[in-house]
C-alpha cells in the first residue's frame, strides 16, 4: 500500500457554484443547457485526474428564474453525451429515490455504466422540496422518516436488480444456439412496504456490477443512509471541528454495520476563488459578490429557512426563535448549517446571503493556489477527509485554475496521482467490484 492519496470530485453547476456568476463578462449565461460547455468542463476535469464529476438535479423548477440560470439538461442523459469526450474520469447523476421506481432507475444507471465502461455513480437524495412532491401528485411533502424508509427500501430492491443476472449468464455459443443461462437468473422477488418488484433487470450484469453509490444528506437518517450504503458521501462543513465529528461519527456508523469504513470515502464540498496573489483572488470574490442581486437572494433565504419574509431584516441578525432542527421536514442538515454559521459568526442577513451566495453553505475559500491547496492538505491530512467536492464559483476559469495551479502542488507534495491507474470509477476511489449477492448466498447456505 502506498500513501493514502485524495480523492477530488468537480461539482458542476453551468456557469459556477456563485449565485451571480452568470452575470460576470466571461460567463455564458445559456451555458445550463449547452453540451458543449459540459463537454468542456469534463475534459478540464480530466485533465486534471479528477476521480469524477457531479451533477445534482432536482425533479422542479428550483426557485425564481429572475435570479440565476435555473434551466438544466437531465442529469443521466447529459453524462451520456459526456462518454464520448471523455475516457477515464467517473460520471456521477443525482436521482431522487421519492419520485422514480426501483426498475427504470436500475435499468439507467445500469445502462450507464455499460455505456462509460464502468465510470457510472449515482447520487442517492430524497428530495426534500414541497414543489417536488407537488409535481408528482402529492399535497404536500412526505415526512422524512418516510422518505428515508422508501429510500432505504429503494436501494435494496435497486441493488437485487443489478445483481440479477450473474457476470457469466452470457454463453454466445453460436454452435449450440445458447445465448444465455436461465439459471443464472435471479428475479427481484421483491413485495415490500413501498416497492413491488417481481422480475430481473432487462440487462446484463454491468462492468462495475453496479455504481458506485454516493449520498450527499447529512441529518441523522441521512448519515445511516451513507453508513449502510453509501462508497462516497459528499458533505458540507465550515470548519475543522465540525468536519472532524462528521468524519468519525460516519466512520463509526459504517463500522457499526460490518463495513470496512475505509471503503467509505467522506468528501466535504469547497468553493475556492483562486488569484495569483491574494488580492487578485479578494478581487474576484468582490467582483462575484457584488454582482448579487439582494431582492432574489433574501426570498431564497427566507424560503429555505422556512419564515416570512418580513422576519428577516437585512442589518439584523437571525431571529432567535428560528424552529429548531428537529421540526424542519425539508433539507435538515442544510438549515442547521446556516443558522449555526449565522449564529457563531454573529453575521447580519445581509452578510449571510453573501456567504451563501458562493456556495450556499459549503466552505468558501479565497485565495492563491498555495493556501488552497494547504487548506486542502490540512483537512486530508488532519484526518476529517478523505477528498474534497471541488465546487469552482466560476465556471470554465474557476476550474481550469483548480486544475492548472492547485493540482499540481498537491501532486509535488505527494498527495493526489499524477495520471489514472484505474480504468473504473470504482477503481478511482480504490474500491473493489462486488460480488455477486446472488452467489454469497448460495456460498452461505
Amino acid at each position: 500500500m502506498g500513501e493514502r492519496q485524495l480523492h477530488l470530485n468537480a461539482f458542476l453547476m453551468s456557469t459556477g457554484h456563485h449565485e451571480a456568476s452568470w452575470r460576470l463578462p466571461e460567463s455564458n449565461p445559456f451555458a445550463a443547457t449547452d453540451v458543449a460547455h459540459y463537454a468542456e468542463l469534463a475534459r478540464i476535469a480530466e485533465r486534471g485526474t479528477f476521480d469524477s464529476l457531479f451533477l445534482a438535479d432536482s425533479p422542479q423548477l428550483n426557485g425564481d428564474v429572475g435570479r440565476r440560470p435555473l434551466g438544466v439538461l437531465e442529469p443521466l442523459t447529459l453524462l451520456t453525451a459526456l462518454v464520448a469526450v471523455t475516457e477515464r474520469i467517473g460520471l456521477i447523476a443525482t436521482a431522487s429515490t421519492s419520485y422514480n421506481s426501483p426498475y427504470n432507475l436500475a435499468r439507467r444507471f445500469a445502462s450507464l455504466d455499460h455505456v462509460s465502461g464502468g465510470r457510472a455513480g449515482w447520487n442517492i437524495v430524497t428530495t426534500a422540496t414541497v414543489d417536488a412532491a407537488r409535481n408528482f401528485g402529492l399535497d404536500d411533502l412526505p415526512d422524512h422518516a418516510s422518505r428515508y424508509a422508501r429510500a432505504e427500501e429503494f436501494v435494496h430492491v435497486a441493488r437485487k436488480l443489478w445483481d440479477s443476472w450473474e457476470d457469466d449468464t452470457v454463453v454466445a455459443d453460436k454452435a449450440t444456439g445458447q445465448w444465455g443461462d436461465q439459471s443464472k437468473i435471479h428475479p427481484a422477488g421483491h413485495r415490500g412496504e413501498f416497492f413491488s418488484v417481481q422480475g430481473a433487470l432487462n440487462i446484463p450484469r454491468s462492468p462495475q456490477g453496479y455504481p458506485l453509490l454516493v449520498q450527499a444528506g447529512s441529518s441523522e437518517d441521512g448519515k445511516t443512509l451513507a453508513a449502510k450504503h453509501a462508497e462516497a458521501v459528499f458533505t458540507a462543513q465550515q470548519t475543522l471541528h465540525e468536519a472532524r465529528a462528521f468524519y468519525t461519527d460516519l466512520k463509526k456508523r459504517a463500522a457499526a454495520h460490518g463495513r470496512d469504513p475505509e471503503t467509505v470515502k467522506i468528501l466535504p464540498g469547497i468553493v475556492p476563488v483562486i488569484g495569483s496573489t491574494e488580492a487578485e483572488a479578494a478581487a474576484k470574490d468582490r467582483e462575484l459578490d457584488a454582482a448579487i442581486v439582494p431582492t432574489y437572494a433574501h426570498q431564497q433565504l427566507a424560503t429555505t429557512l422556512r419564515i416570512p419574509l418580513e422576519q428577516l431584516a437585512l442589518d439584523e441578525q437571525l431571529p432567535a426563535e428560528l424552529l429548531p432542527e428537529d421540526a424542519i421536514e425539508g433539507a435538515k442538515s442544510r438549515y442547521t448549517l446556516i443558522v449555526e454559521l449565522a449564529r457563531r459568526e454573529h453575521l447580519t442577513v445581509r452578510e449571510l446571503i453573501g456567504r451563501l451566495g458562493g456556495g450556499r453553505g459549503h466552505r468558501t475559500f479565497t485565495g492563491t493556489p498555495e493556501q488552497v491547496a494547504d487548506t486542502i492538505e490540512e483537512w486530508f491530512r488532519g484526518g476529517v477527509a478523505d477528498g474534497f467536492n471541488i465546487m469552482p464559483a466560476l465556471l470554465p476559469s474557476g476550474l481550469a485554475a483548480f486544475v492548472d495551479h492547485v493540482v499540481p502542488i498537491l501532486r509535488s507534495r505527494g498527495l493526489f496521482r499524477t495520471e489514472y491507474t484505474a480504468t473504473t470509477l470504482r477503481g478511482h476511489y480504490g474500491l473493489q467490484r462486488p460480488a455477486n449477492s446472488n452467489l454469497l448466498a448460495a456460498a452461505a447456505r
